[in-house]
């Protein structure tokens, strides 16, 4: 096993989660007429639910407190998460083969605990990870490379000895910055920016059967 600590990003990555976090995200934009351009989740992905109600409002002029906009975002995702989100292919699988060959596995996400936990204890692998972090256990985002950082520190391992899985391009890339080495993941929703992404990571990887063979 060329890697013993692995570092997963939630949505997109170890769920199918994307479609629904969209529909979270743009909803609320749409419900106040708010625009928005093709590139909107690209760039709110890596933010979490609190930087993320700060962008609506200081970059598309969203007028609503921001601790509105985040209690919206968790009511409107609670149900899916809890219900309905499924393991992406091959993850639980491959996860359990890591973990039985010795793996140190961690979540950081920029989904909430709320979200979060519920939707791992309901697929069966909570369990699994060692760590399981949200960016708000950080007081920061996976836009700031301290954040990888501080998740290699509690990890106890050095930063580039930690793998670190994301379907998002910016946080890929802000991982490389930070020094980890970095695998991105297939998804249908960042399926324009796969070619990009190749190019910022170490490796690249469709779906989990892949990971054996890094």
């Amino acid at each position: 096993m060329k890697y013993t600590a692995y570092l997963f990003d939630f949505d997109g990555t170890l769920v199918d989660s994307m479609p629904a976090y969209i529909s979270v995200m743009l909803r609320i934009l749409d419900e106040n007429g708010i625009t928005y351009t093709s590139d909107l989740i690209k760039i709110i992905t890596p933010l979490g639910y609190a930087k993320t109600a700060k962008y609506y409002n200081e970059h598309l002029g969203l007028k609503m407190p921001e601790a509105e906009v985040i209690a919206l975002m968790n009511k409107y995702a609670y149900d899916e998460y809890a219900h309905n989100i499924a393991a992406k292919v091959n993850v639980v699988e491959g996860l359990k083969r890591l973990k039985e060959q010795g793996a140190d596995l961690n979540v950081l996400t920029a989904s909430p605990h709320l979200v979060l936990d519920v939707c791992l204890k309901r697929l069966g692998i909570y369990d699994l990870f060692t760590n399981v972090w949200s960016c708000d256990d950080f007081k920061t985002t996976k836009a700031d490379p301290q954040i990888y950082k501080m998740a290699a520190q509690k990890i106890g391992k050095p930063v580039n000895e930690i793998l670190f899985l994301d379907d998002n391009l910016n946080a890929d890339k802000t991982a490389v910055d930070a020094g980890m080495k970095v695998c991105g993941v297939y998804d249908s929703s960042s399926e324009e920016y796969c070619d990009e992404i190749k190019s910022v990571c170490d490796y690249y990887i469709n779906d989990f059967s892949e990971l054996f063979e890094l």
